[in-house]
């Protein structure tokens, strides 16, 4: 993701913090520091974010951890000012998988606050804990190792409970969608999942709105439209596994030689809608060269290079027979946007990621064209 860099890397996952996450750090350290009234308390503030980031962290590598377990890749985790994601480089083939993916990063915080429990009862006072001495009465508002144990264990609690409700894109949505998907699979079942969530986050916002509170709003806000955007994926997952790569790439596109330089790239550029060019060996191309690769060669090296010095020599190749959905699938995964088409041993073309998205976009045109057709009258 832009604007955003690796600070860890956990179990081979990377783990990479977005440049807004300072944002939520500088909140913390400021509602500390005008409670406390003193420096103390406005380090106390940051210290308790990057805690809590800790346990959000944890949370999406439970995710990420059982996801691979299951044979679904994970690109990196990324932490935001409103929470974390764990990106995969596909989706679960299977509901239960699912299920357990989504159940993992809940169950993770539920096990950080039964192990706070165990220090805070050691050293909170008796007037932080209730009659039975085992949960919080109350947040305390100065800087001390109980208020942060009771803070820590108020935000996991908090995560359990925000995570688990029924709407995409949060665990509970998800959680919901696996459940329905072992009855009815899984398009009747997103569907039925993104109007839950989205009746919620319309429930939440008219509160927020009607109570003054901002951050609730904004929360509902993002949920209805996560939602939104799952519906979207997975219309798109339905239409793209009907159609095939070999439907779908560029026919007559125009190659490359092994001698052929930028300039000549530049000049097809200039005169067709062409991004990326094979570089051909005989029969078979040996590299890519992409419209970006150009660009940066015209940017950074002198004179007319080689396409054989700018291109890309390890590239994706597919099967025309594969559908549009599983290759854009392996496109994420080897996070590249484009693939070398061949029919058995025999290359065809290429086909893009904007390839998959008019053809997608043409599908999608079609069967509503066709829905709206006039039944036949009869006679």
């Amino acid at each position: 993701m832009q604007w955003s860099f690796r600070i860890a890397t956990v179990a081979g996952i990377p783990i990479r913090v977005h440049i807004t996450f300072f944002v939520i750090l500088l909140l913390g350290g400021y509602q500390w520091g005008s409670l406390t009234g003193t420096i103390n308390g406005a380090v106390f503030g940051v210290a308790l974010m990057i805690l809590l980031f800790v346990c959000v962290t944890l949370h999406e590598l439970g995710h990420g951890l059982v996801a691979r377990a299951f044979g679904v890749p994970v690109r990196e985790i990324i932490l935001l000012p409103l929470g974390g994601v764990a990106l995969m480089g596909k989706n679960p083939q299977k509901p239960a998988h699912e299920l357990w993916i989504a159940i993992a990063g809940p169950a993770v915080n539920v096990i950080i606050a039964l192990l706070l429990l165990v220090p805070l009862r050691l050293v909170a006072t008796p007037s932080l804990l209730n009659s039975h001495g085992l949960l919080p009465a109350g947040l305390g508002n100065t800087p001390s190792l109980s208020t942060a144990l009771l803070w820590l264990l108020a935000a996991n609690v908090s995560l359990v409970v925000f995570n688990l409700i029924p709407a995409f894109p949060l665990d509970g949505g998800r959680i919901l969608r696996a459940l329905l998907a072992m009855f009815m699979g899984y398009p009747k079942a997103t569907r039925v999942a993104v109007v839950t969530g989205q009746l919620i986050a319309l429930i939440l916002g008219l509160y927020g709105v009607l109570n003054n509170q901002f951050l609730l709003t904004l929360v509902a806000v993002f949920i209805y439209f996560g939602a939104g955007q799952e519906t979207a994926a997975a219309e798109a997952k339905t239409v793209l596994d009907t159609l095939r790569v070999g439907d779908a790439y560029n026919k007559h596109a125009l190659t490359l030689a092994v001698g052929d330089r930028v300039s000549r790239v530049v000049d097809y550029i200039l005169t067709s809608y062409q991004p990326d060019f094979a570089v051909m060996q005989a029969r078979n191309p040996i590299g890519i060269v992409t419209r970006s690769d150009v660009l940066a060669t015209l940017a950074s090296a002198p004179g007319d290079m080689l396409v054989t010095e700018t291109m890309q020599r390890e590239f994706l190749k597919v099967d025309a027979s594969k559908s549009l959905a599983e290759v854009r699938q392996l496109m994420q995964e080897k996070a590249t946007r484009i693939a070398a088409v061949y029919d058995g041993a025999a290359y065809l073309g290429l086909i893009g990621l904007e390839d998959i998205a008019e053809a997608f976009a043409l599908q999608t045109f079609v069967h509503r064209h066709e829905r709206l057709k006039p039944a036949p009258a009869k006679l």
